[in-house]
């Protein structure tokens, strides 16, 4: 079957082409649902189907249409990570236990978008707990990244991005604590924003079988993914702002705008790599090239900066925070473990590996230490961002590598130009926004000599999302953007 002149095209086009009446909602929708049905067999991104719900959305957005009404997102068919609860689907967070697990009702972010006219194809696949940067549980199977079938799609929110990379619709959401929002985009080559902590209510958002109420989940995000930096924005003004059973009583969300709306305007810091975890060559020469383009451009470019707060002090409190958090819904014997062994570690060990063990049993005491931390973590960051405007940084060290199920993540290794690296140390890469809970805009830049994707992430100032948001559109207006996978050329 030939490819639909609509299968890669962004929201943004779309929704232009629905109101011009160039296409129906039903189209898109069934256009996607084809895709899927050719191609999920390869890929396995879509865990959940929803295809006759899809169809009846569709059909009620064309009538909308037809009537006149304008909405942000209608008649755009999207897809949703598992994670988050759909009325009527399953919602088991790749969890066994939780397999026949049932939402009544919608996640508030996912009634958001619904409101917004969007159509709801179906849901994708997520790790074991969406712990991991692969997408693989004991209920769904594998998902495989679109560009490389062997290799990972990133996670957690794996299946999302290998979805968009394959023409499942031009639209995602997902989430994001180690990075799994933008380490997918990543290494499937499309777009992906992490909010500002807390900017978008994540009720619903909830693992099984937990009631869907309203809360913050520590240094946890949901956000937007995309194939086009301008459709990032779109789906975040509809899914941002306080719940309204809880801040939404009394707040109301306005966002300033960019800093900037011209390329040239825009001051940035690159980073490249670090001795905490090194980045390789490829990576490297994408973020230099990167900088070497905008700084053509006009953009102010600075390679190093005293204002920025020491990579590996925060990494370090970056990995006790995590883990603190994590650790507190381990299973005793397991928590038992761990407070045994961090007990043991020397007192001199500061490696990641040490500090992830010391917060899965960090006491209330030491995580107040440790919030004072990063109190005065965010105060660096803002004195950095009266000099910048944003950082671009990596996302992670290397492009995608092959799946590696090897149930211990602490054994796994990862290749940087030839030596290896514990697999759990890739979170600092991401950490870098997640622990000041700052806004993080992931773009592809290009790809790696064997095909692979990379990708730079854009970081920006506390609440101040436009800004990374406006100059990821503005670098891909002026370099290009998603390239799709050779594999789905039909």
């Amino acid at each position: 079957m030939a490819k639909s002149e609509w299968s890669f095209k962004s929201a943004v086009e779309l929704s232009a082409a629905l109101a011009a009446k160039k296409v129906s909602s039903v189209e898109l929708t069934q256009d996607a649902i084809d895709r899927i049905e050719r191609h999920d067999g390869k890929v396995n991104a879509i865990c959940v189907r929803d295809f006759d719900r899809a169809l009846s959305a569709a059909r009620a957005a064309d009538a909308a249409l037809a009537r006149g009404e304008r909405k942000p997102l209608l008649g755009l068919p999207m897809t949703v990570k598992e994670s988050y609860n759909v009325a009527g689907l399953p919602t088991t967070w790749g969890i066994p236990a939780q397999k026949d697990f049932v939402a009544k009702e919608d996640a508030l972010p996912v009634t958001r978008v619904k409101d917004a006219g969007t159509v709801i194809v179906g849901k994708t696949n997520v790790p074991l707990g969406l712990g991991d940067w692969q997408s693989y549980n004991d209920i769904y199977g594998t998902t495989n990244n679109p560009y490389d079938l062997g290799r990972t799609p990133g996670g957690s929110s794996g299946g999302s991005s290998a979805a968009l990379a394959a023409g499942y619709g031009p639209l995602s959401i997902g989430s994001d604590i180690g990075g799994s929002l933008r380490v997918p985009a990543f290494h499937c080559g499309i777009y992906a924003h992490k909010p500002t902590f807390n900017l978008v209510a994540m009720r619903g958002h909830t693992p099984p079988p937990l009631p869907p109420l309203p809360f913050e989940r520590d240094l946890s995000v949901i956000g937007p993914m995309a194939r086009s930096a301008a459709d990032l924005s779109l789906v975040l003004d509809v899914m941002a702002g306080p719940d309204p059973i809880d801040a939404g009583l009394a707040y109301r969300l306005e966002l300033p705008a960019a800093r900037h709306t011209a390329l040239k305007d825009f001051r940035v810091l690159v980073i490249d790599t670090d001795p905490v975890l090194p980045t390789d060559k490829v990576v490297r020469g994408t973020i230099n090239a990167l900088a070497d383009n905008l700084a053509r451009s006009g953009v102010t470019i600075a390679r190093s900066s005293p204002l920025l707060p020491d990579f590996a002090a925060s990494s370090r409190l970056y990995m006790r925070m995590l883990m603190s958090f994590l650790g507190a819904t381990f299973a005793p014997d397991v928590y038992a473990g761990a407070k045994k062994a961090a007990e043991a570690l020397p007192e001199g060990d500061n490696s990641l590996a040490a500090e992830r063990l010391r917060g899965i049993a960090l006491s209330h005491r030491d995580w107040q230490a440790a919030n004072h931390g990063r109190t005065r973590l965010r105060a660096q960051w803002r004195e950095l961002f009266k000099s910048f405007d944003a950082v671009i940084c990596p996302v992670m060290p290397t492009p995608a590598y092959p799946h590696d199920h090897a149930p211990d993540q602490e054994k796994r290794r990862i290749s940087i130009d030839g030596k290896a690296h514990v697999y759990t140390d890739q979170l600092a890469w991401p950490g870098i926004a997640t622990l000041p809970g700052l806004p993080s805009t992931a773009i592809p830049t290009g790809f790696a000599p064997d095909g692979l994707p990379v990708g730079v992430q854009i970081v920006g100032p506390w609440l101040e999302d436009r800004t990374p948001l406006r100059l990821a559109e503005l670098i891909e207006r002026e370099y290009g953007g998603f390239v799709p996978p050779r594999m789905f050329d039909d």
